[in-house]
């Protein structure tokens, strides 16, 4: 199968929709994703091997959420489909964005980037999370951008685990990354 050509049929500010005509080597068909750009997510590890976990305030929970240090790997839509149009590598991209986000964030200055896993969120709808390992870093200030709510602190693995398994953190993606994370590292 592959892709032959492709029309972005609306574009909002978080998402697009794009239909692809794709062969399917008897035929052609036409196709249809929800398209966002792809988003970052870091596991800070200290020198007592605890986990860095922010606090932060979620319109969408209306509560607060233990998460990983997070950020998107674009800061519009267009230029991540311009990017997409290049050929380029995302991860390199994504390399990029994490170091920014994690120095804005929570105040993390990080000296090596070390790929962990892409999670893939699906067929129909691509918004892929580019997790990274952080062991080596400087303590600098937070520079959060207005309206954000963030603390941090560090936390144990069997409290990190706990929190992935009892719903503390709440993205699903990130508590399974960090499930896979503590059982490679255990």
């Amino acid at each position: 199968m592959r892709i032959l050509s492709e029309k972005i049929v609306y574009s909002g500010k978080m998402f697009s929709v794009v239909q692809q005509e794709v062969d399917l080597w008897w035929k052609t068909k036409i196709f249809e994703i929800a398209r966002r750009a792809p988003g970052t997510r870091l596991i800070i590890v200290n020198e007592k091997w605890h986990i860095l976990l922010s606090k932060e305030y979620r319109k969408e929970l209306n509560a607060y959420d233990f998460r990983l240090p997070w950020g998107k790997v674009f800061d519009t839509l267009e230029e991540y489909e311009d990017f997409l149009s290049t050929g380029q590598d995302i991860q390199a991209a994504a390399v990029q964005w994490a170091q920014k986000e994690a120095s804005e964030e929570v105040g993390v200055e990080t000296e090596k980037l070390e790929f962990f896993a892409k999670s893939v969120s699906g067929a129909t709808v691509v918004w892929d999370l580019y997790y990274f390992v952080v062991r080596a870093y400087t303590q600098v200030r937070q520079n959060l951008e207005d309206g954000e709510d963030i603390s941090f602190d560090f936390y144990d693995p069997t409290s990190v685990e706990k929190m992935c398994l009892d719903g503390t953190i709440q993205e699903d993606r990130s508590a399974m990354m960090l499930m896979k994370f503590l059982a490679r590292n255990s």
